[in-house]
């Protein structure tokens, strides 16, 4: 039975290698950037004792940022519903998409984005940020 498996395995493998020659061990999109997006995934956990309006507050400055800031694509956001259990403590996502690093790098210090830190700082526990670029 193990063998069977490994034939299969193999078999796919090989049948992959052979559609995109020349791609095993790096990354098929690194040269086009544009068919990709650089998102920004922001999680939030609030401090125990934030109440619900100045919850509501930090979603409200957040959501402001892309009138202020041009170089922000677009903006998504939302709060935690998994049934997993999985999220220790994080409660907000807010996914920013940028065209380039230099739109993601002009948002980080900018003016805009400082005023919104010292709203959110009051009620932040912790905070997760990754950066990714989209691969279609």
């Amino acid at each position: 039975m193990r063998f069977k498996y490994a034939a299969v395995f193999v078999s796919v493998f090989a049948l992959l290698f052979c559609l995109f020659p020349g791609t095993a061990g790096r990354d098929v999109f690194a040269g086009d950037t544009s068919i990709r997006l650089l998102r920004h995934v922001v999680l939030f956990q609030f401090k125990e004792g934030t109440t619900p309006a100045q919850v509501r507050e930090v979603e409200a400055a957040f959501c402001r940022l892309p009138d202020a800031i041009d170089a922000i694509h677009e903006l998504e956001w939302g709060t935690n519903v998994s049934p997993e259990n999985l999220d220790q403590g994080f409660t907000h996502c807010f996914f920013l998409t940028f065209k380039s690093e230099e739109d993601r790098d002009a948002y980080l210090p900018h003016p805009a984005h400082k005023e919104f830190g010292k709203v959110l700082r009051p009620y932040l526990e912790k905070v997760t940020v990754i950066d990714y670029w989209t691969k279609p």
